[in-house]
C-alpha cells in the first residue's frame, strides 16, 4: 500500500541525485511546460537549478521569471516506486550564475573532472545568458510504494 513519505524521507530522497523534471505554467495556451533539469538540494534547504536565455532555454527562463513559482517532480522508476513532486517559489535568480553555484549542481551528475570542464564552457561564452534559480520548497507531495515504511 503506498503511503506518503516522512519530512525526513522526502527530503532525503530529493537530495538524491536525480533528474528531475521541472514544470511552469505557460504564459499562452499551450499547457505548462515540463522539461528535465539537473538540481541541487540540501535537506531543509532550497532547490536550484539553472538553464539559460537563448534559444529554446529562454521560453523556460521567460515563464519561470513571470509565473514565479514552479513545480519539481522526481521519481524512483523501480520496484518499489517512489516519488517527490515540489512545489515552489523562486526566491532568488542570479544572471550570470556564480561558478560555485553551477558546480555544486553539475558535480551531482558527472565526474568532478567533468564538472569543472562542463561549467567552464557554460560560463565562458554566453555566460552572461544564463541564470541560476533558487526556489523555496512551499509545498510537498510524495509516495512511497514499498510495504515496510523503511527508506531505500
Amino acid at each position: 500500500m503506498p503511503r506518503p513519505m516522512t519530512e525526513q524521507e522526502r527530503q532525503a530522497f530529493l537530495a538524491e541525485p536525480r533528474v528531475g523534471v521541472l514544470s511552469v505554467a505557460s504564459d499562452d495556451d499551450r499547457p505548462p511546460l515540463t522539461v528535465p533539469v539537473w538540481y541541487g538540494y540540501q535537506p531543509g534547504g532550497s532547490l536550484s537549478y539553472f538553464t539559460g536565455t537563448q534559444g529554446r532555454r529562454a521560453r523556460k527562463t521567460g515563464l519561470m521569471r513571470r509565473a514565479g513559482v514552479v513545480s519539481l517532480s522526481v521519481q524512483h522508476d523501480e520496484f518499489p516506486y517512489r516519488y517527490v513532486t515540489v512545489e515552489g517559489t523562486v526566491v532568488r535568480t542570479d544572471q550570470p550564475p556564480p561558478a560555485e553555484g553551477m558546480l555544486a549542481i553539475v558535480r551531482r551528475y558527472i565526474p568532478e573532472d567533468h564538472a569543472q570542464g562542463f561549467v567552464a564552457a557554460e560560463l565562458a561564452d554566453p555566460g552572461p545568458e544564463l541564470v541560476l534559480f533558487t526556489v523555496r520548497p512551499d509545498r510537498w507531495l510524495s509516495f512511497d510504494f514499498g510495504d515496510d515504511g523503511q527508506r531505500r
